[in-house]
């Protein structure tokens, strides 16, 4: 049911370069781009993650309460998430760990203060 995610930043260069690494622990690369737009996908037909300039040229910022949960095959793999937007730069919100029967997740903020997850159920 999702196709896509749209966070918004400030500094698109090193908001991409951010993504780049990050996401490609899932093989996602550039699907699109644009001057004030990237996605990346895992494939044709695949949910996409993005990160934009606002349209009204004002400031991104960070929403209250929102997250992107992103889908791992494996404990090894959130853990490997999280240790990898650690050395990109992002600040932890929760290291990798059980949350509950069956949730292992680990939490961190992108660059711009994204709230995001990599989460494995199993």
């Amino acid at each position: 049911m999702l196709g896509y995610v749209t966070l918004g930043t400030n500094d698109l260069a090193r908001a991409g370069r951010f993504y780049d690494e990050l996401l490609a622990e899932f093989g996602a690369k550039r699907a699109m781009e644009m001057k004030t737009f990237i996605a990346w996908s895992t494939g044709p037909g695949s949910p996409m993650v993005s990160v934009i300039e606002p349209f009204d040229g004002k400031a991104a910022t960070v929403g209250n309460g929102v997250m992107v949960a992103l889908m791992a095959s494996s404990k090894a793999q959130v853990d490997a998430l999280y240790r990898k937007a650690l050395a990109l730069g992002a600040r932890d919100e929760g290291a990798p760990g059980p949350r509950g029967d069956g949730f292992y997740a680990a939490y961190f903020r992108d660059l711009d203060g994204n709230k995001l997850n990599a989460f494995f159920l199993g």
